[in-house]
């Protein structure tokens, strides 16, 4: 029973002295202090004024072992669709306790970032069902049409909305304190090649080298011959990035990225096939998921039905998972394309 830091935590997240809550109850100071260091635990008849007086259950009196808590939370945000809003409350909270007690946790600001992620994406999906249902008895109205844009992360057709500004200015910043941080020249040169900014990006994609110098920098080179105009260039730079790294599969699925955009579908088919078959357990389905958008997109509804599958039999063999949201949204995605298969 964790009753006692419980209430300590739940005591320091309403700003309350020890002496404000036994007023309230009716005990003594010391009294409370004796349950918050576990020497004793507060009367039962309690537990109804001591769940009032925090807005809470009388079952969230009785909380977990922070691990476990933690546990659960991480479990809930990767397997669960919807979270019920007393459910996502409670787990705030509790992390906004730990952070009262411990400040620089880290996994509890990331838990916090994950809920609130998991919150916005589970809305936009809500939100683009309400958003098609308006565009389907009105067409032309534009609400519905920016509401379904900004569910779905479409390009709405203002650059100053569509570009990527703050997450760039963000990383500048970042990275001044962080030269070395691979994961922010990693982003900064995603948002600013993406962005069109290509004489910007090529002194990141120079320090990307120094820090890490794996397949990423050519493919960049590459990127950059690409978006000036040199195909051919940018070819050679792609195929050279996979030609020195042949046993890393994340340089096939990058390329294979490439070939698609410039419509190299077969090349690009062949790479992603290529990326799933030459990882060891437990697998990655980056290049399965890749599969199933490109034969929806050529009509070849069975083969992603089958690749669909394939992410699903990936995860039991190599995961253990055999339900929850990471199993039922490929589920739900194999009966829509049986029912496109079937039209």
């Amino acid at each position: 029973m964790n009753i006692g830091k419980q209430i300590k935590s739940l005591r320091l997240q309403k700003n309350v002295k020890q002496e404000e809550l036994a007023n309230y109850l009716g005990v003594s100071p010391q009294a409370v202090s004796k349950w918050e260091t576990e020497m004793s635990v507060p009367d039962i008849a309690l537990l109804p004024k001591l769940a009032t007086y925090f807005g809470i259950t009388i079952d969230e009196l009785f909380q977990l072992p922070n691990e476990t808590e933690f546990e659960r939370i991480e479990n809930m945000y990767w397997n669960e669709r919807r979270i019920k809003t007393e459910t996502f409350d409670h787990a705030v909270r509790f992390l906004e306790g730990v952070l009262k007690q411990e400040p620089n946790n880290v996994r509890a600001y990331e838990n916090l970032a994950c809920l609130y992620n998991h919150r916005a994406h589970s809305d936009h999906e809500l939100a683009s069902e309400y958003a098609k249902k308006v565009l389907d008895l009105e067409p032309s109205n534009k609400s519905g049409w920016c509401a379904y844009l900004e569910a779905n992360r479409g390009v709405c057709g203002d650059e100053w909305y569509d570009n990527h500004f703050t997450v760039i200015e963000y990383f500048k910043t970042f990275l001044e304190k962080n030269p070395n941080s691979f994961l922010g020249l990693y982003a900064i040169i995603e948002n600013l090649l993406d962005d069109e900014r290509y004489e910007e990006a090529v002194p990141y994609i120079e320090q990307i080298r120094k820090v890490k110098n794996n397949y990423q920098a050519n493919m960049y080179i590459g990127d950059v011959a690409y978006g000036k105009g040199d195909l051919e260039k940018a070819k050679e730079l792609w195929n050279a990035a996979v030609e020195e790294h042949p046993n890393t599969w994340q340089a096939y699925c990058s390329r294979a990225d490439r070939y698609k955009k410039i419509g190299m579908i077969q090349e690009a088919l062949n790479d992603y096939e290529t990326c799933f078959n030459i990882q060891e357990s437990p697998r990655i389905t980056d290049g399965l998921h890749s599969l199933a958008q490109m034969h929806e997109r050529m009509g070849d509804y069975e083969a992603a039905i089958k690749d669909r599958e394939r992410i699903v039999q990936c995860l039991k063999e190599d995961y253990e998972k055999t339900s929850g949201e990471s199993i039922d949204i490929h589920k739900r995605e194999i009966e829509r394309l049986k029912s496109l298969r079937n039209e």
